[in-house]
């Protein structure tokens, strides 16, 4: 009898502590299955990769290659450099351009904005090397600016030596770069990034759709691009957004252009279904208080220099829990964005996200009495 009830009670404990267990865990299925070379699958906001292979492995990035091309573009257009009632005047090298194209005439004069729809919509080459040559004066240092802002964006496994996606064996990226690039695009670019959902765009009297089907295919999708060469395959980064919750996925080298478009509905079919993404804390309101040492004030806010956005299995919200960790001694003067520490994003024992925590103000040294008392505290401290 006394061996059963302590069969039954050991049983018990061990029933609790596996629901407790299972609970703080990512109760998800596996990624599903992609026919192609790599992908990746993202949260926009939060930047949590849900399913990813080979996101690091040197590719061909084909008319991919075109979305260095337009944040190149709409950054001089928002600077000033160019505008889009630019007149263009189409040169013979551009008009020459083989592949897709917008049919632009040579020594035509043709508009930016025309041209940046002939690039988006169409993926026009010849509208992509007059845009170049208009922004920069020649193709040639157009990718200059390309490189200079790949370096600026952080994409280290990139270079570019053409704004087309022409094949070359020194013009490469990553999956993982393409992804930073996709971010930054939509993100500087708000006023602009519409235009990645327009389905078709007619110009001198020749209508073209867009080649990314799943603005047919799926309602949630508004973006973005399209590529392929023999060598690289069939490449698809598509967004998309639902209940506040945008996704990026990036497939490269599926074997058709119907594998690829399923290919990106299985990914985002899985984000959403299984994910969901929430604004965590915001960057305006501290995370906590900490005691400055020889200051002006005592206490010193910290935060963060950005919303927090957080990516859990669905159901799991309540589940995450936060860890500080704060610099051991923090002493004035205490510089606005500085970091003096950690807030980490805790579900059950893994860390699914972490960001610094940054002063929210800054505080000057105190005078010289409060000076002392701070040193005599501190040695006992």
């Amino acid at each position: 009898m006394k061996k059963s009830v302590q069969f039954l009670i050991s049983n018990v404990v061990l029933f609790l502590y596996c629901s407790v267990s299972l609970a703080a865990t990512e109760l998800v299925p596996a990624a599903p299955k992609i026919n192609a070379k790599s992908w990746l699958l993202m949260d926009f906001h939060s930047g949590r990769s849900l399913a990813e292979k080979d996101i690091d492995k040197r590719i061909e990035p084909a008319s991919l290659t075109k979305l260095m091309t337009t944040y190149v573009l709409l950054y001089e257009i928002k600077n000033g450099g160019i505008k889009l009632d630019d007149k263009v005047k189409i040169s013979e090298k551009a008009w020459r351009m083989k592949g897709s194209r917008m049919f632009i005439e040579v020594n035509s004069i043709v508009p930016v904005k025309k041209l940046m729809m002939g690039l988006i919509v169409q993926s026009g080459n010849d509208a992509t090397v007059a845009l170049a040559e208009h922004a920069a004066g020649s193709e040639e240092s157009f990718v200059s600016l390309m490189n200079k802002h790949a370096d600026s964006l952080g994409m280290v496994g990139t270079n570019f030596v053409n704004s087309t996606g022409w094949p070359n064996k020194n013009h490469y990226t990553t999956v993982r770069d393409l992804m930073v690039l996709t971010k930054a695009l939509i993100r500087d670019f708000p006023k602009y990034y519409p235009w990645y959902s327009i389905k078709e765009y007619t110009y001198n009297k020749i209508t073209q759709k867009n080649r990314n089907r799943l603005l047919w295919q799926d309602e949630r999708v508004d973006g973005v691009k399209t590529g392929h060469t023999e060598s690289a395959g069939y490449c698809l980064i598509s967004s998309a957004k639902f209940n506040k919750m945008r996704l990026v996925s990036i497939v490269v080298g599926s074997k058709s252009e119907s594998g690829r478009a399923n290919a990106s509905r299985k990914l985002l079919n899985y984000g959403f279904r299984f994910y969901e993404t929430f604004a965590f804390h915001p960057a305006d309101k501290p995370v906590t208080e900490v005691r400055l040492w020889k200051g002006e004030s005592d206490m010193l806010p910290l935060g963060l220099s950005s919303t927090l956005f957080v990516t859990t299995p669905r159901g799991m919200r309540e589940k995450v829990k936060t860890q500080l960790e704060i610099d051991e001694t923090i002493t004035a003067p205490a510089v606005q964005g500085k970091h003096y520490g950690k807030l980490n994003i805790k579900l059950g024992d893994k860390t699914i996200a972490s960001r610094p925590l940054v002063a929210m103000q800054s505080i000057g040294s105190g005078g010289m009495w409060s000076r002392f008392i701070d040193n005599i505290l501190l040695m006992f401290n």
